[in-house]
Order: structure tokens, then C-alpha cells, then sequence
């Protein structure tokens, strides 16, 4: 139990020392929009110095694709669109169940707008109780725990293709069935409404990076087939990123902070990174500057950015700008096929903003699609329930939880 009144003592130190940071940051948030101006009349030639150098650099920044003053504002999404969305959740293995399996939770959501459809919002759970399933990642010095998580992400990407197939094909149902004339028309164009696929964080898989490759060829390429199969059905896809800590559009700007004449983190500075003498705004974060720079409704220039990982993701390059959707500024990210494309990219953009709005300030479909995913404390006990009812009927004996799993659910003191 909690004892709030040992606690309320170290309370008054806290809010002397975030007093401290806040003054500290607006002192850091000054200098970096200096920084942003300076860099803006020469971008192009920073531009080539992190091209020449980019493998030699020290931290990882993004690539402005766009100038460092653009501001955009996004246009209003069209009344008739479709979103897609999917959000996993899991039940973790243990040692102390009755059997040691995992399950993994992937909430569903398709929402049609001005379409007179009916919208899903489901679920779709799946149970991993196979050795091959349970020990496989073992061999590359991975913990179960651990893989689960990774093959969320993969069932996550694979769901949310599968919903857009099925979206594609239903867009173009007999316009009989169809209310608005509008939407009448459109069909009988052959073009559907717009339709926006979207998942909850970064379209970087950071994880992967220190796989190795036989693990690494397990999460990736389900992935990017996914990505595809987006592609082929110009549905653009969208990794939204509510309160990002990146920092790799400031990062960008070391290059111009630089003391030296070549960016050769290597050689010049080798084993710094938040010590280095063109770090002069850390901790800093992106959405902060881009919170002061950026009205409601407007986003930043595109980045394209430079993950070592990314190398592996193909003609998948992650592209993103930050957007203030009125109640934060939150990072959007993009695959290239939608950042090249400026019809996709203006889709994706006004959707989502639409999709904030709508959800008062956070995206209503990665909303629901969390609440169909999440797995209580009640369904993790009822999922083990119904799993002691199978194992007893197929003639098990000796089942239960172990004592300690037991005697943690039920306190005698």
C-alpha cells in the first residue's frame, strides 16, 4: 500500500525542480528557433553535409524535404470517408497459470462516415500455445515476453491490411444499397471514398535494430507485405504519434551547430552524443518547437528520416511532419508511397485531423480500436477460466494456479 503522507514530503522538491526545467527549456525553446532561422538560409547546403557525412554522424536526423519555414494549413476532410484502424493488446505467459500460453488481442475498427454503413468495432484474439510458438525466440537470446510483443506488431499490420481489402471491395457494393447521392456518384466513377488506415505509434520499428536477421526475417516482411497490399489499394497509411519524445528534426540542426568543418562525429567526437558540443538544446524535444511555431490546424515542413533501420524497410521510407491538431502537436508519419503521392499525403493529413477533431482531441478510431483491444483484469481471468474448463474436459488432472499465483490474489493479513 501507498503511504501518501511519506510521500507529500518529497512532493515540494519535485515542483522546485520541474520549476527549474520549465525555466531551462524556455531558454533552450529561444535558441532553437534562432537556430531554425540561421539553418533556414543555407538548408540546402546542410542538406549535402549530412548526405556526405550521414555515416559518419552520431545521432540520427531527418532530412527536411520541404523548407524549414513552411507552414501548411490542412484542409477539412471530405464528409464522405472511410477509416480504418487496428490496436493490439495481450495476456502474457507465466509460469504460475494453469498452462503456459499467451494470447494476443487485436481490436478492429472501420468507420464509414456520411455512407449509411454500419461501422465495426470488434476483435479478433488468437492463442499461441505451440513449443514452436512459445520457445522459438529462445535461440536469439529473446524472451518469450518479449516476442510476443513483436508478433502484436506484426498481427496489428496484417489485421489492418486485411480490413482494407475488405473495405476496397465493400466500397463498391451495388450503389442501390447506397443513401447519398453523392456518394452514388462517386461509385459510379469507379472511385471510392477517400479511405484513411491508421495505427497507433511510430511506422519505425526501433526493436528491430538489434535483432538478428533470422529474427529480424520473421516481423519485417509480414509487415511491408502488409504495407503493399495498402499500396496497391491507395489507401494511405498513417503512424500517429501522441506526445512524441523524437528529436529527429532538431537533430537536424547539430549540423549547423557544429563547431568543426566536416560533421565527423567519428572522428571528432567519438562516444558523445548528449555531450557534444552541437548539442545545445537537449533534452529538447520536436513537438515543443513545432508547438510554438505551428497554429491550430497547420503542419510542418515533411522530414524524411534517417533510422538505420529503415535501410532494411525497402521503397518503405518513413516520411513525417508535426501537426498541431489543436490539442497537441503530434507527429504523423507516412511511407514514402504516401508522402510522394500529394493527393495520398493530403488524404491522410486532413483525415486525421478530421479523426482528432472528432475524437476530442485524439483519434477516435485508434480509440476504439484500443478499447475493443485492451484486455482487463476480468477477461484475463474468465480467458483462464474457460482454458481450465477445456483442459479439465479433455481428462486433465492437477490443474491450477501455483500458490504463489494464488496466494497473491487473496490477501489473510
Amino acid at each position: 500500500m501507498l503511504d501518501l503522507i511519506k510521500l507529500a514530503r518529497q512532493m515540494q522538491d519535485i515542483s522546485q525542480h520541474l520549476s527549474h526545467e520549465a525555466a531551462a527549456t524556455r531558454q533552450r525553446l529561444e535558441l532553437a528557433q534562432q537556430l531554425l532561422e540561421q539553418a533556414r538560409s543555407h538548408q540546402a547546403e546542410l542538406v549535402t553535409l549530412q548526405e556526405t557525412w550521414g555515416d559518419r554522424l552520431g545521432f540520427a536526423a531527418a532530412e527536411p524535404i520541404e523548407p524549414l519555414d513552411t507552414r501548411i494549413d490542412l484542409t477539412a476532410a471530405p464528409n464522405i470517408h472511410t477509416v480504418l484502424a487496428t490496436d493490439g493488446s495481450q495476456i502474457a505467459p507465466s509460469h504460475h497459470e494453469i498452462a503456459y500460453c499467451y494470447l494476443i488481442n487485436v481490436g478492429r475498427v472501420v468507420l464509414h462516415y456520411a455512407q449509411n454503413r454500419h461501422p465495426l468495432l470488434d476483435s479478433l484474439p488468437e492463442v499461441f500455445y505451440r513449443p514452436e510458438d512459445l520457445y522459438i525466440s529462445r535461440q536469439w537470446g529473446i524472451r518469450t515476453e518479449e516476442w510476443m510483443g513483436y508478433r502484436r506488431t506484426v498481427s496489428e499490420a496484417t489485421v489492418l491490411a486485411e480490413l482494407a481489402t475488405g473495405t476496397e471491395i465493400q466500397s463498391r457494393e451495388l450503389v442501390s444499397k447506397v443513401a447519398s447521392p453523392h456518394l452514388q456518384l462517386s461509385m459510379l466513377s469507379n472511385e471510392p471514398p477517400p479511405t484513411l488506415a491508421m495505427v497507433d505509434g511510430s511506422l519505425i520499428h526501433w526493436f528491430l535494430e538489434p535483432l538478428p536477421a533470422d529474427a529480424r526475417d520473421r516481423i519485417l516482411p509480414p509487415i511491408l507485405h502488409a504495407w503493399n497490399q495498402l499500396k496497391a489499394a491507395r489507401i494511405p497509411l498513417v503512424g500517429y504519434l501522441s506526445a512524441s519524445r523524437s528529436g529527429e528534426a532538431l537533430n537536424f540542426l547539430r549540423l549547423h551547430t557544429c563547431p568543426y568543418d566536416t560533421p565527423d562525429c567519428a572522428t571528432r567526437c567519438p562516444g558523445q552524443t548528449e555531450q557534444a558540443p552541437c548539442q545545445v538544446f537537449a533534452p529538447l524535444r520536436d513537438t515543443a518547437l513545432w508547438l510554438l511555431l505551428l497554429s491550430p490546424g497547420q503542419r510542418s515542413p515533411l522530414w524524411r528520416s534517417s533510422a538505420k533501420i529503415l535501410d532494411l524497410y525497402g521503397d518503405h521510407a518513413i516520411y513525417f511532419c508535426y501537426a498541431h491538431v489543436g490539442s497537441e502537436v503530434a507527429r504523423i508519419e507516412v511511407p514514402a508511397w504516401v508522402a510522394e503521392d500529394a493527393e495520398l499525403l493530403n488524404i491522410a493529413l486532413s483525415l486525421t485531423l478530421t479523426q482528432v477533431q472528432k475524437g476530442y482531441g485524439y483519434p477516435v478510431a485508434l480509440a476504439e480500436a484500443h478499447n475493443q483491444a485492451v484486455v482487463r483484469g476480468g477477461d484475463r481471468a474468465r480467458f483462464f477460466a474457460l482454458l481450465e474448463q477445456q483442459m479439465i474436459r479433455a481428462g486433465l488432472r492437477g490443474i491450477g494456479t501455483s500458490y504463489k499465483e494464488a496466494r497473491k490474489r487473496g490477501s489473510i493479513a
